[in-house]
């Protein structure tokens, strides 16, 4: 199987795009940062200098290896679910679910270890640049030069390998799942359950601190990313949920709500990437907007830790924004361009162009406002007791102005990949695409 895992990456290497360029930019931003700490362990570095750079790779190591895992987790889930007729077959031929996972799971190691080979000159250069950033903001010694030691291709093959093993084995284990079994997601549940627990927990922890204790961003900042990975994977529920109370209004609208109900699970990919991106970076940006707020208005000069954890916190979600913009656009560009083949049978049985546009709109706009609605309420549960303890307000008036730009950032990207992707694939002739292979 692993012989046969070889060939189908070498023989069909588009098939692989997606996962390869999520695990290229996941393995580059995970060694950028991690040679922050070899460059942290040179000799000559002072403490203070230190302290920052390890600070910066301890953080970012966190959100890293979280966000490698959903993004491969993303691009894996689509490509399996795309290629259930071709594991049928394997399965009829005589191959057992543990020979399939073995195979899907070589595929996923294979593309990972060239993602890892590709991203080291990048995060060479990366990690120099984020030095310099620190250095220009004073938060570095000029005298640090960088250095790119072990520590930083070992901990991004470990973090890339790792996701994509585990990724892969979910994505398979779903698939060569019995029919009668599919759906129950009793392990996601109980994740989901998890990390929602310890999210409330660390939220609620906030009113264990003062006003001005260094540390209060810390625990309503973590709480908030813990709840958006238990929205994250309850978010098919959640799209169920909404479905089955949604008014279809005109034909695109039926169309696109009873497409949706039929593809909820392969949308799960791009409803966790839409609840992480929203609930992450509304959660970060309001909050430090908030404390911004409070420091100019109490007169003081901003203290070295706290321009630390400013720069800290926008380079982290400036991260956040580029990488899971990229994960949106990777799955939601492989599972639009998949449905060639769905746009030229609609075609055929009488819809025009415009009206494929609009169903795939619809379905594009519905899919945005559920991911948006559960990463606000990730993102509020966080903000909240935060700005109640810092400011001692329920809702500062800078939270609504972060929110509207990233709910604009998440509408343009899904709608828009969605609706270019479409246009192209209706470029090909009804006849031709429902002639072309699955």
């Amino acid at each position: 199987m692993l012989f046969l895992a070889l060939r189908s990456v070498r023989h069909r290497p588009g098939r692989f795009a997606a996962t390869l360029l999520s695990a290229f930019l996941g393995a580059a931003i995970v060694m950028a940062f991690a040679s922050l700490r070899d460059t942290a362990g040179a000799p000559g570095v002072d403490d203070v200098s230190a302290e920052t750079l390890t600070t910066s790779a301890n953080v970012v190591g966190g959100y890293g290896a979280l966000l490698v895992f959903f993004a491969i987790a993303s691009a894996l889930t689509v490509s399996v679910r795309q290629r259930s007729g071709e594991l049928e077959l394997l399965r009829c031929s005589g191959a057992t679910p543990a020979q399939l996972r073995r195979m899907v799971v070589g595929e996923s190691v294979a593309v990972a270890v060239l993602a890892v080979v590709l991203a080291v000159g990048p995060a060479a250069l990366g990690g120099r640049a984020l030095l310099g950033v620190f250095q220009d903001s004073g938060q570095v010694a000029r005298s640090v030069g960088y250095s790119f030691g072990p520590l930083a291709p070992a901990s991004g093959a470990g973090i890339t390998l790792a996701a994509a093993v585990g990724a892969a084995f979910l994505a398979v284990r779903r698939a060569t799942r019995p029919r009668e079994r599919r759906g129950r997601g009793r392990g996601r549940t109980v994740l989901a359950c998890g990390a929602l627990g310890l999210g409330a927990a660390s939220v609620l922890s906030t009113f264990a601190f003062s006003a001005t204790d260094p540390a209060l961003m810390a625990a309503p900042a973590y709480g908030a990313i813990l709840l958006s990975v238990g929205c994250a994977l309850l978010a098919p529920r959640l799209l169920t949920a909404l479905l089955e109370r949604l008014p279809a209004g005109g034909a695109s609208g039926w169309l696109a709500v009873r497409n949706l109900r039929q593809r909820v699970d392969e949308l799960a990919g791009t409803l966790m990437s839409l609840t992480l991106f929203t609930g992450m970076a509304t959660a970060t940006l309001s909050m430090q907007a908030v404390e911004s707020a409070e420091v100019r208005a109490s007169g003081l000069v901003r203290p070295a830790d706290a321009k630390n954890l400013q720069t800290l916190n926008l380079t982290v979600v400036g991260i956040v924004v580029v990488f899971v913009c990229v994960m949106l656009v990777n799955s939601l560009y492989a599972a639009t361009a998949y449905r060639r083949r769905e746009f030229g049978q609609q075609r055929l049985a009488g819809a025009t162009p415009g009206q494929v546009l609009r169903t795939v709109f619809v379905e594009g706009l519905v899919v945005t406002a559920a991911g948006v609605l559960c990463g606000t309420v990730t993102a509020l549960a966080g903000t909240v007791p935060f700005t109640l303890v810092r400011a001692d307000v329920l809702w500062p008036h800078q939270v609504l102005g972060v929110w509207q730009a990233v709910a604009a950032v998440a509408a343009t990207v899904v709608l828009g990949t969605c609706l270019l992707t479409a246009r192209r694939m209706l470029r090909t002739p009804a006849v031709d695409a429902v002639a072309a292979p699955v």
